[in-house]
């Protein structure tokens, strides 16, 4: 009998979902860096076997939202409680349990299997791994608790094993040579805004949208043309930086990482226009993508 189910990932922000996302699937399917807010959208990456097919589905991290974009975000993330067929509530050894309630009392009422992930137990010692998992068992007594570092691979090939014991009887849902629900052109726009969160400080990648406005491949190359929106015109200078330096810089490393990521030579082309306020409006919104629908 074949096995197939969706596996949602959901947590708060900076406690290493998209860095076990891509430890579960073996690519780089999200974008992991050390700024919260990292992760936008669900992203599936999808894990087959001769019997079983997990669709494993990133999202951002739970927040109360300030402005329009992270109300978006957090529909992303409560869109996970209702079709998961197992969720991963992900938590970390510094992590205050009780930090988002609102949530976790939604995470309290599901019928389906949870399990609470400890992870960056390498970071912690063994007497305060074994506190919090008595303390997450106070919280959510229906769950299974298990530690895991994503980052040093501890504990992820039991977790898989879990997850398929659990997979409910289906056919698969996808063709079985598929990787991620997502276009290209959305890994272009994914990697290319990776880069920009790494190289630049303080607000500015949180204001950043990129958007892929040209995606042309051949057998030897792909051409992209992208923008990257800003809210406003100060952020353009600095994203472009003095004589173009930083754009060109941030252009490099995109270059570099696509094709790493698509095994092809890259012309990349970037280009920087404000839009004011986009974050806070439903039609740009809507245009970037961010429809939890």
């Amino acid at each position: 009998m074949h096995k197939a189910g969706f596996v949602n990932i959901v947590g708060n922000p900076n406690v290493g979902k998209s860095t076990l996302m891509n430890r579960l699937v073996g690519e780089k399917i999200s974008i992991a860096t050390f700024k919260a807010q990292t992760t936008r959208h669900r992203i599936m990456g999808i894990v087959n076997d001769k019997d079983s097919q997990i669709v494993f589905s990133d999202t951002p991290g739970v927040l109360k939202p300030n402005y329009k974009m992270q109300e978006m975000m957090l529909a992303f993330s409560e869109s996970a409680l209702a079709d998961a067929d197992i969720l991963l509530y992900v938590t970390d050894t510094v992590e205050d349990p009780t930090k988002n309630m609102d949530f976790l009392e939604k995470v309290g009422k599901m019928t389906i299997p949870v399990i609470v992930l400890i992870n960056k137990i390498d970071e912690s010692n063994q007497q305060t791994v074994a506190g919090l998992a008595d303390k997450w068992h106070e919280l959510l007594p229906k769950a299974e608790i298990l530690p895991i570092s994503a980052t040093n691979n501890f504990g992820i090939s039991a977790l898989l094993k879990r997850i398929r014991e659990l997979l409910p009887d289906s056919p698969p849902f996808f063709d079985k040579d598929t990787l991620t629900d997502k276009p290209a052109r959305f890994f272009v726009s994914e990697i290319i805004r990776e880069k920009i969160l790494r190289y630049y400080d303080k607000e500015i990648p949180y204001s950043v949208e990129v958007v892929v406005e040209r995606f042309k491949e051949d057998d030897r190359c792909i051409h992209i043309n992208a923008v990257i929106y800003v809210e406003r015109d100060s952020q353009k200078g600095i994203i472009i930086g003095h004589q173009g330096m930083a754009l060109k810089k941030v252009s490099t490393e995109a270059r570099k990482s696509l094709e790493k990521f698509f095994g092809k030579k890259i012309f990349l082309e970037t280009f920087v226009k404000v839009d004011k306020d986009w974050r806070n409006s439903q039609r740009e919104l809507d245009n970037f993508g961010y429809n939890p629908q």
